[in-house]
Order: structure tokens, then sequence, then C-alpha cells
């Protein structure tokens, strides 16, 4: 019965007049803390031992190696097995008939029967042996006593004493019975030791083939990167997948597993082999497991590639060399060739390297370009790459677009007749526009008389997922973004798409994170050329690429972003890809900022001179004097029929059909008047600097007076 205690509060001062007086309380005290029980205590502290990192680590070791002991007993009886009968014959025999190899089949079937009549004389031989083994010991006997009581005689002559007689068969009799003293002497500790040192041996027998669980292995096997890759870790890691069908046909061929590979080849920074499956397994259970496949073949998911070749039944695996990928390929042959040129119909574009190592170049002819995938992962860098390349070839004329306006495509500037470069709606309406302004050249061209050559016109739109959003509208209520039927970027992309190549008008567009709402799937199909950087789903592949090529092995989606930057999963017929597959991967070479300057400024020089627009003008009234200067631009002359195809792609609408005649009528008078040069006609740019100069102080004048 617990007491209580009073306590006495006494105030440290007098009360004050009028407050109420001092109040006695009894506080019962609180009871003692219990301790916990002893169960309690007991369940805790087992707790604590077995996730105690010690004691995981000891039972880890114990069962490694009561797991050495027992299947290195399994082994060795296996082996002893194989040995004594015909079964390793009989699997081989399996293995070659599943694979369909009857010659194979027929030749273990001789082995076979070659090792039974082997056997069989063997054991007839063994009946006879007991007979045979006491008459050679009776002869052997007679004729060793007979020799030694020889030798005895021999010496005894020699010695002159006939006790020597019997000397070397007392000393073999004594020599036999130190042997017996000795094995009686040893007999016991051998019989006591036996076991232990048989037990040794087995456990040495599975711990060389790391004969225990997995978990159980030492952190250094476990974690084994690097690793050769032999046929029989392909066959382990193929048996391991957890596909029932699999994994029992590899238990019916036994150590033959092997059977179902081709030799193993070194391709580039890996190797390659084909796994040809058993009946019942189907090759897209293989490519679905291809992390786990990874893990088996001790390497990471980025450095396992799975393709369907031609073979039927077949998977190709690509397995790289343990952290191969993430070593840089080397600068390209842009950057450290400057005698490079290039030739847009017989040529082929440097663009990096397969997964072989081998260079992996790309055939831009009569191609449209869609490149995509997730930000930031050289998208830009890909595309720009393909555009320096193309523009060292004088003959190539660029319109290009930058929807994201930080700087990317600046050294285009003077390179390219229209560079439009920002992020807004009225970059976007300016950038529809100029391809608009592509469709009418197409149409142009497409009238022209048959058999007319036209010069390449590549148009490109960088971030083009940005126009594909765009919600502005024009006067007439059309969008200029969107996917349907009236939105102007898209009517103008398709329209390209479908009779461009006819008059190389090429369209080639970079675009973000494809989706139907920023990349329709009439657009993303009608490219030639089509590529893809780091994705996030599988459904984004099967937009970037195609159906036929991620059921082909393509899988964009299990780059890793940020990891893989710059490398390409490539669907085209412009670039080698393996027989059989349906896209390659491509590592792309990096070409700086500053590289790409320099690569843009060697195509300058091929060049007479390129006057850049920046902002398509619409619905104002055009000084022509002043447009001619603007597209001669620092040329010192330019021919006339170049003067005149440039004011047409300035403004289509007031220059577009212009003729010689309509330039002369605008010259006449200036001093800037078209004249001979090398036979053919020019217009000069300080005539013409002249002639503004002229009619500017012209001008002055009359408004001073």
């Amino acid at each position: 019965m617990s007491e209580n205690v009073v306590h006495l509060h006494k105030p440290t001062a007098p009360p004050a007049p009028g407050t109420a007086p001092t109040v006695l309380t009894v506080v019962p005290d609180a009871p003692p803390a219990r301790p916990a029980p002893l169960w309690v205590r007991s369940g805790r502290a087992v707790k604590t031992a077995v996730t105690h990192e010690t004691t995981r680590a000891t039972g880890r070791a114990v069962a490694r190696h009561v797991s050495y002991t027992f299947n290195g007993g399994r082994i060795v009886a296996r082996r002893t097995w194989d040995g004594k009968t015909g079964s390793r014959y009989e699997r081989m025999i399996r293995a070659a008939e599943a694979a369909g190899n009857l010659e194979a089949a027929e030749e273990w079937e001789e082995r076979l029967t070659r090792f039974r009549a082997a056997r069989h004389h063997r054991r007839m031989d063994l009946l006879h042996s007991p007979v045979e083994a006491a008459k050679g010991v009776a002869v052997g006997t007679g004729m060793g006593i007979g020799g030694l009581v020889a030798l005895g005689v021999v010496m005894a002559i020699a010695t002159k004493d006939v006790t020597a007689v019997v000397t070397p068969l007392m000393a073999t009799i004594e020599f036999i019975n130190l042997m017996i003293t000795i094995v009686h002497v040893v007999w016991g500790p051998a019989i006591s030791l036996g076991p232990f040192f048989a037990l040794l041996a087995l456990w040495a027998v599975g711990s060389k083939q790391h004969a225990a669980p997995a978990w159980a292995l030492p952190a250094k096997v476990r974690n084994s990167e690097g690793e050769p890759i032999t046929p029989s870790i392909v066959v382990k890691a193929l048996r391991d997948l957890g596909v029932p069908a699999l994994r029992n046909a590899i238990k019916e061929m036994g150590d033959a597993g092997a059977s179902m590979l081709s030799p193993i080849v070194i391709a580039g920074c890996g190797v390659e082999v084909d796994v040809t499956l058993p009946s019942g397994v189907s090759t897209n259970e293989i490519q679905q497991r291809r992390r786990k496949l990874a893990e088996n073949l001790a390497r990471h998911e980025h450095e396992v590639f799975i393709t369907i070749p031609t073979a039927a039944r077949t998977v190709r695996l690509w397995v790289a060399d343990s952290g191969a990928l993430d070593e840089p390929i080397g600068p390209s042959p842009l950057v450290t060739d400057e005698t490079m040129t290039a030739d847009y119909t017989k040529g082929k574009a440097p663009w990096g390297q397969d997964l072989r190592g081998d260079a992996a170049s790309i055939s831009l002819y009569q191609r449209h370009l869609l490149i995509t995938g997730l930000s930031n992962q050289g998208k830009t860098a890909a595309l720009r790459a393909l555009a320096l390349w193309l523009a060292l070839d004088r003959s190539v004329e660029f319109w290009m677009g930058d929807l994201k306006g930080v700087g990317d495509w600046a050294m285009f500037d003077g390179l390219a007749t229209k560079l439009i470069q920002g992020p807004t709606d009225d970059h976007v309406i300016q950038v529809t526009e100029m391809v608009e302004d592509a469709v009418e050249e197409m149409n142009r061209r497409l009238q022209a008389p048959p058999g007319t050559v036209f010069p390449l016109l590549v148009v490109t739109v960088d971030e083009a997922q940005v126009a594909f959003m765009c919600p502005a509208v024009d006067e007439d209520k059309r969008p200029y973004g969107g996917s349907k039927a009236k939105s102007r970027y898209f009517t103008a992309v398709r329209k390209i798409h479908n009779q461009g190549r006819a008059v190389n008008v090429l369209m080639w567009q970079g675009t973000q994170d494809p989706t139907d709402q920023n990349l329709p799937k009439l657009v993303r199909e009608g490219a030639h050329t089509r590529a893809s950087l780091a994705l996030g789903t599988e459904s984004q592949a099967r937009m970037a690429l195609g159906d036929k090529a991620v059921d082909g092995g393509a899988a964009p989606n299990l780059l890793r972003p940020g990891l893989d930057k710059g490398t390409l999963v490539v669907a085209s017929d412009g670039i080698a890809i393996p027989a059989g597959q349906a896209s390659i991967t491509v590592r792309t070479h990096f070409i700086s900022t500053d590289d790409a300057t320099a690569i843009a400024d060697r195509a300058k020089a091929l060049r007479d001179g390129v006057t850049t627009l920046h902002v398509i003008e619409r619905g104002e009234e055009r000084d022509p004097l002043a447009d001619i200067a603007a597209v001669v631009g620092d040329a010192a002359r330019v021919r006339t029929m170049d003067v005149i195809n440039r004011l047409a792609a300035l403004d289509a609408k007031a220059y577009g059909g212009w003729s010689f005649t309509d330039l002369t009528r605008v010259l006449d008078g200036t001093g800037a008047e078209p004249y001979k040069s090398d036979g053919v006609k020019v217009i000069g740019r300080e005539r013409l600097a002249r002639a503004l100069a002229n009619r500017d102080s012209q001008g002055s004048a009359s408004t001073s007076g």
C-alpha cells in the first residue's frame, strides 16, 4: 500500500493583505519504474544479435563452407558417374538433336558405342584377372626367393662364409617386417584423419567452383564485375533468367548447354554471341529480362544489348567490357581534319562510333530527319554535327529555326540564308512562315521543266515541340501549332515530307520528350532517318523510332539519362545496320561550340558570302535597292541570277516573280547597273554602296532645302 507524503509549501514572504492563505496539498508519490519483463529483454537481445553484422557474416561463412563441402561431393559424384557411365555422351547426343545438328549427334553416338565396347572389354578382363594375378604372384614369389638364394650363394663364395647364403633373404624379410610395423603405426591415425582429408578435398572442389548460394558468397565474388564472358557464364545467365522452358531445356542438355551458342567474338569494346533458343522459348521473353540477364553476366543493364538477327528463334547478345561505355570516344574528324569537305549526294557524315568501335557514318541524301530525346542529352549537338558536315558542301542552302534561342546555332550566322532564334510565340510564327516559304519554293521547283536539277535546301527546326505546342492563331483563326489539319506548322511540315525530297527540299527536326501532342504521328512517321537519345518509357521509344525498331531490340528508354549523353539509337537506311537488325546504337562525337564555330568558318570560306536574315518581315513596303545591297552582302560581286534568287528567298511575295528585266529596271540610272565580268552579268558591291550613298545624300539635301 503506497503512502501519501504531505508537502508543505512555505511562502518565501508573508502574504499581502487580501490574498488567500497558503494551502497544504497532499501529493501521492509516483509509483517506482517497473523493470521490463525478462522475456522482452531476451527478445531484444536475440534481435540485436541476429541483425548484428558480425553475426550475419558468421552465418554466411558457415553456410558458405557447408555448401562448399556438400556441393563439392555432388560435383565429385557427378564427375565419377560421368567417367564410369555413358551419361556424358547421352547428354551430348540430346543436345545435338535439340540443336538440329544430326551429324554431331551421329558422331557422339559412335563415340558412345566405342566407350561401351571398351568398358565391356575391361569388365571381361576383370573376370580372369584373379587367376592371372595368383599365377603371377606364385611365379614372382618363387623367382624372387630363388633369386635371393642365388644372390646369397654368390655372396658366400665371395666371403667364404656359408651363413651369407641367407643374408639377402633375411634382409628382405626384415624390410617387409619394417613396412608392416610402419603400416601398423600409421593405420590408426590414417583411419581417424581419413574422413577429415576427404571432406577437405570435397570442400576444395566446391570452393573452386563457388558452389554456394549467391547470398553466402564473399562480396568480392558476388560483385565480380568485369569477368570475361565465357560460354559457361552465358549458359548459366540464361538458365537463371526465370524462363521455365529455357531452364528445363538447359538441364536436359547438361553441360552441353553451350551448344546453343555461336562462337563468342570480340566486337569493339565488348563481345558478341548469338543464342539459338530451344523450342518453346520466344525471343521477346529474353528481351523483357534484359536487366536480369545483365546482372547474371556481372554487368550493368546499359552494358548488355539484345537484338534479333535474321535467324529464327535467335537473339544476339552484345556485352560490353565493364565500364567501357563510360569512356569518351574521341574527337570528330570534322575537328581533327581541317581539309575535310562534304558531298551531299555521295558522301556520308561522320557521326560517331557504333558499339563495336567502328566509325558510324550516315548518308543524308534525300532523307528527312528527326532526332528526339529527353532534355540535355545531346540532341542539338547531334543534329548540329550533321549540319556542320553538310555545310562543307558549298551548294547546300540552310534555313534554320532555333526555338530555344540560347545561341546553339549562332555559328550559322553568315552561313544560313535564314536564321531565327528565340522561344516566344513570335519566333514560332516566324519559323512557321519560314517553313511555309519552303513549301512555296518546293512547289516552284516541282513546276520547273523536267530534268531541272536543284541545289539542296535544308529546313532545320530545333526544339520543334515549341512550334507544335504554340497556342497562337492568325487573323483567320488558324492556329500556328497543334496537330490537326488546320495547324499551319503541322500542315507545312507534312507537305515537305510528302514531296520535298523529290526536288531536294528536306525537313530536319529536333524535339524533346516525344508525345502525340508535341510530335504528331504523321510528322514523326514522315522522317526517313529517325534517331533517339535517352527516353523515359517504351511508348516514347515507339513514338521516336517506330514499332518495328523497338520490336527488333531498339531501346532508347533503357539508356541512362545524363550518363549516356550523345548515345543515339538510329533507325535509317542511310547508316550501315547489321543484317537482320532494325536499328543501331551510335555514340556520337561531341563538337563543342568553339569547334563548331571554327568548322562553320571553314564552310563560310567556301562560299561567296551569305546574308543571313534573322526576321521574316511581312506586309510592309520594300526598298528594292536596299534589299539588293543586303543580299549582295560582303561579296565584291554577285551574279544577277543569284541576286534574283536571294531576293526571292528574302521575300517571295515581293520578289518571287522577278526576272532580269525587273532587276535592271530598278538599277537603271543609279550607277549600279549590271555589268559583265568574265562574260557573266554581275552586280558590284561598291557601285551599290555609292548608289545608296548618293540617294541618301540627295534625300538629305532635298529635306534641308
